[in-house]
């Protein structure tokens, strides 16, 4: 194959395996959505806290303000959501599914909680980060 035709394949192909490529990172990141959402409706807030970065430089903002780390956020989520009829079940709708660069994705949605003791929902930004190979939440923002 002489070199002209090699660079043309190439030039066909890096489309094809640039687009590979997003659909797997796109495919893991809503899989790690879904495996929260499982958990959450399971009571599992541990379990839940899995697609969030282990480390004190993740920000977690809510109604309450600005909270790093991911023990702090942690605490949070159980001082608020800490038995199962608070938690009720989660739904997660995704609008936006934006890749930014190789290692970050922006992610744009609705949550919404089916409870006893009332429906709540909002809507939340995540900011996605690829660290050693596995995407991680480095900052949400849910309202």
């Amino acid at each position: 194959m002489n070199r002209r035709t090699l660079c043309l394949w190439a030039v066909l192909l890096f489309p094809v395996a640039y687009a590979a490529a997003q659909q797997a990172d796109e495919k893991e990141i809503l899989g790690i959505l879904d495996r929260q959402t499982q958990a959450w409706n399971r009571g599992d807030l541990k379990g839940f806290m899995n697609g969030y970065w282990e480390n004190d430089s993740l920000m977690y903002i809510g109604k309450g303000g600005v909270t790093y780390g991911f023990a702090p956020t942690l605490l949070s989520y159980q001082r608020n959501y800490g038995d199962t009829a608070r938690m009720g079940k989660l739904r997660f709708e995704i609008l936006h599914l934006i890749k930014l660069s190789d290692s970050h994705y922006y992610v744009v949605g609705k949550w919404f909680l089916k409870r006893a003791a009332g429906d709540v929902g909002g809507h939340y930004t995540l900011l996605w980060k690829k660290i050693n190979g596995q995407w991680f939440i480095i900052s949400d923002h849910s309202s």
